[in-house]
């Protein structure tokens, strides 16, 4: 399953973004895709994660209230609506979706990243 990342870039503080992840490939379904983040010289972080069961979210403290995960089952795309965009949200930004792909009649699960998006908020 391949993810296609695109939205980032630079904002100033206060600022607005939208991310956006496509996910494509043959025969899979989706459990949950998920927002991660990595800042310079930092680890890897989950940001925000969305189920497709129950379309359930989860976000990281730090953008609670700010950001805002949302998905198109139809279109397998998801979406990270990100308000009031800090300095510290600088990073660079990862789609990930985990699931289920059918392959010479085995279903095998997944774990797929994006190539990743930086976002820059300047002050």
């Amino acid at each position: 399953v391949q993810l296609v990342e695109s939205g980032g870039g630079l904002v100033q503080a206060g600022g607005s973004l939208r991310l956006s992840c496509a996910a494509s490939g043959s025969a899979f379904s989706i459990n949950a895709m998920g927002w991660y983040r990595q800042a310079p010289g930092k680890q890897r972080e989950l940001v925000a994660q969305i189920t497709t069961r129950d379309n359930s979210t989860n976000y990281e403290d730090s953008v609670k209230g700010r950001f805002t995960i949302s998905r198109d089952n139809a279109k397998n795309t998801m979406y990270l609506q990100m308000n009031s965009l800090k300095p510290e949200d600088t990073a660079v930004y990862y789609c990930n979706a985990r699931g289920y792909q059918a392959s010479m009649g085995w279903l095998r699960e997944y774990d797929s990243w994006g190539q990743g998006t930086q976002v820059t908020v300047s002050s």
